[in-house]
């Protein structure tokens, strides 16, 4: 049995760290609902959207909708620049429903937002939504207070890192907008000036609680741009060091691990912080390697400031269920930016970062826990998915004598830190799978990656392709891929160590690609890309997916899930006999093999030597002919009677066979005079088709004394410079525009800081605080830019001498 509640007005609640919301008038008569299809809802079908849902910009993908995991659905209105606000039922009256209310609460935010919407992400416990675009970042309170209009909520906006991302002086963008997911209040931005920051709602909005700047090549070593340029990153899933994790993609493909990095207050369960902590005693400080028993050391220390409660021994897990975080960060140390993570096999490693089959750059990023397995995730522009496991378990590493610069209120009690994160040099020679635990744990190493597979999605190839990634909420194992072709779902087969853990010896399987949805309209120029994705899932194991067009129509589909992960069952005896030959067909029974067979045999009485002299008129002789005449009367007679009645009961069943294979010769004869007309439309084509080639290759032939016909192809040299070349046009060229404009922005934000943030600075704790050491600060940015400027301008220079060349020799050839 389902159980429904009316979900339809809002709750008066008090969110943690969030401001509590007005409480509903009481006087207001509360408004018939009628259950609706989703996909036939008003709110999908208004007019006039066209223009609105769409943008020719998308850098961002678009995402107007969300689930708060339970019964209420989001959809943001472009036209309107409102959120309607949806009670759905799922699997009503029939599990392939999907029932909305109507109608809908609109929420409105309190203030005019003056930029497009792209994404809208809503918090765990659904008391937030934050709406980004290109232009600005806001989060909504969804509880907020009755308006004048009819179905119509006022909510709190507040806009979000205004003055370091949406100013108009700099040009820092948002990469990644992300929820944490121990948190509520807490929200984690990625952005183009290779920072990636932590805010606190409950507290400053303008002012991040947390910073890290990303430093992924050691100074002074030369690289491309594209290692250097974030694109996307993922918090890490509720397995070990994994929950403080933050996985995050660069261009280039390479993939680096921030940890620890926990939000102030965040909340985490008491078993798995024991779980660390019993971990980091056991296989850390019994260890024989000195630099392992540092760096649990460090570890432990780190666990028992953040988490006090572990150094009590009298609280246990009775009377603490859950640890609330406690803002800590170690004087001495900052976090090591750890990777790039390479790939393994069980024999040989690979330095490679990303294999060279997949095409152009990296775009999206995603990390899914399936069971005992991690499993990460990266979409490439070229429309290939690099499927890899960690082989090794992520553990936090700290680069000593690189002091953080931590910020303090008037009780001394941490509220801001920042540290730069270098990437450390790591021994390529533990890139091995049969290495035992002595050689890995706790050394400092990253995790390797276990490829799994490489999935193409084969999509138009076209540049600057964007593939949105999500996990199915009830199989972790399926992945949906949202890109301008449609959506499809990438089912993994093959998990190694929860295979290996629960005993299954199952040979490497690939995953399994089915494609959901295509918005293709013939051609691949005419795809539109959705405009949202949502996947559903109640407890009953139905699931869903909701996807939006950019005409703002609604598109439900159910999804199977019982026989997703059922391998195929193939009897070998039954292939053995199929391979041998095709099987007899059932031919039906006419007469019983009874009847065919013949009467039976009869077995004659003994009879007397002097039977022959017996007369028949005699009583002896009368007494034999009647023994006789009566088994023949037995056998013979009535086997006459059963052979006519068998024959007078298959007459029918004969006559319908026949006329069956009548009907079967007679269809079979007008397929075979539909072919004979089709032949000589066939052959008029074939002589069509014969004139059309020779036509094109008299045109050939034309073409070919054409002067440009007689060009040399480029050497296999030649063409490797030219792709390079295409690579630091379209990409390298892009990454150092936007670094400079980056060290600018920060250029501009230091030395015109306002007065009021001194008194700040003064509390912050740092070794080095001299005037004179802002100077030398601000000239070697200086002379960073110069030295940037003076490479994009010799660059500039080296591509016009190679272009010039090219020109050269091509008018040469000709």
């Amino acid at each position: 049995m389902r159980y429904n509640f009316d979900l339809s007005e809002p709750r008066d609640a008090d969110v943690g760290g969030l401001q509590s919301a007005t409480p509903t008038s009481a006087s207001t008569p509360k408004e018939k609902l009628e259950w609706l299809s989703l996909q036939n809802h008003p709110v999908f079908s208004a007019p006039n959207r066209d223009g609105a849902a769409h943008s020719s910009n998308f850098t961002i993908p678009k995402n107007l909708l969300a689930w708060d995991g339970a019964s209420r659905l989001y959809f943001w209105d472009s036209y309107k620049s409102c959120l309607h606000r949806l009670s759905v039922r799922l699997g009503e009256p029939d599990p392939t429903f999907v029932l909305a209310a109507s109608p809908s609460k609109v929420l409105q935010a309190d203030m005019q937002l003056d930029f497009e919407v792209q994404r809208i992400s809503i918090n765990r416990n659904g008391s937030a939504l934050f709406l980004v675009g290109l232009d600005g970042l806001y989060v909504m309170y969804l509880y907020g207070r009755t308006s004048t209009k009819e179905n119509t909520v006022i909510c709190r906006t507040v806009s979000v890192g205004s003055e370091i991302y949406f100013d108009k002086n700099n040009s820092i963008r948002t990469l990644q907008v992300c929820w944490h997911p121990y948190s509520d209040t807490h929200l984690g931005i990625l952005s183009s000036d290779s920072v990636f920051r932590v805010y606190d709602l409950s507290s400053a909005l303008g002012q991040p609680e947390q910073e890290y700047y990303l430093q992924p090549v050691e100074p002074g070593s030369l690289h491309n741009a594209t290692s250097i340029c974030p694109v996307d990153f993922s918090f890490g899933g509720d397995h070990l060091w994994d929950r403080f994790s933050v996985f995050i993609l660069f261009s280039d493909g390479s993939v680096y691990i921030l940890c620890p990095v926990v939000p102030f207050g965040s909340v985490y369960k008491w078993e798995s912080i024991l779980e660390l902590y019993s971990d980091a005693h056991v296989f850390g400080l019994k260890s024989s390697n000195s630099k392992a028993v540092k760096n649990s050391n460090l570890a432990i220390s780190w666990l028992e400031a953040t988490f006090p409660e572990l150094a009590r021994k009298e609280v246990h897990a009775e009377n603490a269920s859950v640890l609330r975080a406690q803002p800590y960060a170690l004087f001495d140390a900052s976090i090591s930016l750890q990777g790039p993570l390479r790939k393994v096999s069980h024999v040989v490693e690979e330095d490679s970062v990303h294999p060279q089959v997949c095409e152009g750059r990296a775009v999206s990023f995603l990390y899914d826990l399936v069971s005992k397995d991690s499993i990460v995730v990266t979409a490439w522009s070229g429309g290939q998915l690099q499927i890899d496991a960690l082989a090794d378990e992520v553990q936090p590493v700290w680069k000593v004598d690189s002091p953080p610069r931590v910020c303090l209120d008037s009780t001394d009690s941490i509220v801001g830190l920042a540290m730069i994160c270098e990437s450390l040099s790591s021994d390529t020679s533990i890139l091995k799978l049969d290495l035992p635990p002595d050689h890995t744990l706790w050394l400092g190493h990253p995790p390797p990656l276990l490829r799994l597979a490489i999935v193409d999605l084969a999509l138009p190839r076209r540049s600057g392709s964007v593939i949105s990634m999500f996990v199915d909420p009830l199989i972790s194992e399926r992945i949906y891929c949202l890109h301008d072709g449609g959506i499809d779902s990438v089912v993994l087969h093959f998990l190694p160590f929860t295979n290996q853990s629960s005993g299954k010896e199952d040979m490497m399987r690939s995953p399994s690609v089915h494609p959901v949805l295509s918005t293709f309209q013939g051609e691949a120029s005419s795809a539109s890309p959705l405009c949202g994705f949502l996947a559903l899932s109640d407890s009953f194991g139905d699931s869903w997916i909701v996807g939006l067009t950019p005409s703002s129509e609604c598109i439900v589909l159910e999804m199977e899930t019982w026989n997703t992960l059922v391998p195929p069952i193939i009897d070998k005896v039954d292939k053995l006999i199929d391979s041998e030959g095709p099987k007899d067909t059932d031919i039906p029974t006419i007469i019983s093999k009874e009847l065919l067979t013949g009467p039976r045999v009869v077995l004659l009485p003994p009879s007397s030597p002097h039977l022959r002299s017996v007369a028949a008129d005699s009583i002896e002789g009368r007494s034999t002919l009647h023994q006789y005449f009566k088994l023949f009367h037995e056998n013979y007679v009535e086997y006459a009677h059963k052979v006519y009645f068998e024959l007078q009961h298959h007459a029918p069943h004969v006559k319908k066979i026949i006329d069956d294979q009548h009907s079967r010769l007679h269809k079979a004869q007008q397929k075979i005079l539909e072919v004979e007309r089709k032949q000589e439309k066939i052959e008029d084509r074939i002589e069509h088709a014969v004139q059309f080639h020779s036509k094109l290759e008299e045109r050939l032939q034309s073409l070919r004394h054409l002067p440009a016909a007689h060009k040399r192809s480029l050497s296999k040299a030649e063409r490797q410079f030219k792709s390079e070349l295409d690579r630091y046009r379209g990409v390298e060229l892009d990454a150092l525009c936007s670094s400079i404009e980056a060290v600018n922005a920060r250029l501009k934000r230091f030395t015109h800081s306002p007065q009021a943030n001194r008194s700040n600075e003064q509390r912050q704790l740092s070794v080095r605080r001299k005037s004179h050491v802002r100077e030398n600060e601000m000239s070697l940015l200086k002379a960073s830019i110069e030295k940037l400027s003076l490479v994009n301008i010799e660059n500039a220079k080296k591509v016009k001498v190679v272009e010039s060349a090219l020109k050269c020799r091509e008018i040469g050839t000709s």
